[in-house]
């Protein structure tokens, strides 16, 4: 599974630390080792992860390795059965992409519309900036690699639900975690190249104060994104 998960300052190998911050590095360090295992598929779909091999594995205690399933958990990447433990999560089939695409073209499109009408300059500002740093990984196809296009990718479409002045709207956006099922189903760098410029005509629309066209944009956008990601069938 890899080589052990460096550990700081004077962190131990079972994860104890002699300063709180080391502590916290520690427990970041193994779920992004996690993380990597399984967006790489390092730990295939389906995979029963054991809490004691993983803890050996990554070179510390139990704890962290807990803290890191039930956050890996939360964004999906794992599931937990009665007197099984935690599994790997199954990748998205052909149905479920297509009912997630579904449901985010009924929601982010109206997200985008109304971003149009409501957004004020700070949020503009704001979502400028982060398309400006998002940027192709040139390192590989790789979670690595990805992992700052896709937060960025992520806080660039939940800048847009924040800015629909729709609180429920946009808890239902993040708890989709689309971004994160999409990389693990199937990632190129062209993807990432192909997106950037999508979010920038939503963008666009959206600072023209024009609503229907940035509900077009965002449309567009997530149609094009599902027809990529469908290429994963394909091989």
């Amino acid at each position: 599974m890899g080589d052990p998960v460096p550990l700081t300052g004077a962190a131990t190998a079972n994860g104890s630390a002699s300063r709180g911050p080391v502590r916290t590095s520690v427990r970041e360090s193994v779920f992004q080792a996690l993380m990597t295992l399984l967006m790489d598929h390092g730990l295939e779909p389906g995979t029963k992860l054991s809490i004691d091999g993983l803890a050996r594995e990554l070179g510390v205690s139990q704890t962290p390795v807990r803290e890191a399933l039930a956050r890996c958990e939360s964004e999906g990447l794992v599931v937990r059965r009665p007197n099984v433990g935690y599994l790997a999560a199954p990748l998205l089939d052909q149905a479920g992409l297509n009912d997630l695409y579904d449901i985010r073209l009924l929601l982010e499109p109206a997200a985008a519309e109304r971003a149009a009408r409501y957004a004020i300059a700070a949020e503009l500002t704001d979502m400028h900036r982060t398309l400006e740093r998002m940027r192709p990984p040139l390192r590989g196809d790789t979670y690595e690699a990805y992992r700052g296009f896709a937060e960025l990718d992520a806080a660039f479409h939940n800048a847009i639900a924040e800015a629909s002045r729709s609180p429920l709207m946009a808890d239902t956006l993040r708890r989709f975690r689309a971004h994160t099922h999409g990389y693990r189903l199937y990632f190129r760098q062209s993807i990432a190249g192909q997106a950037v410029d999508e979010h920038r005509a939503v963008l666009d629309a959206i600072r023209a104060e024009d609503p229907q066209a940035a509900a077009h944009a965002m449309r567009t956008h997530l149609e094009a994104s599902r027809s990529r990601l469908m290429s994963a069938y394909d091989s």
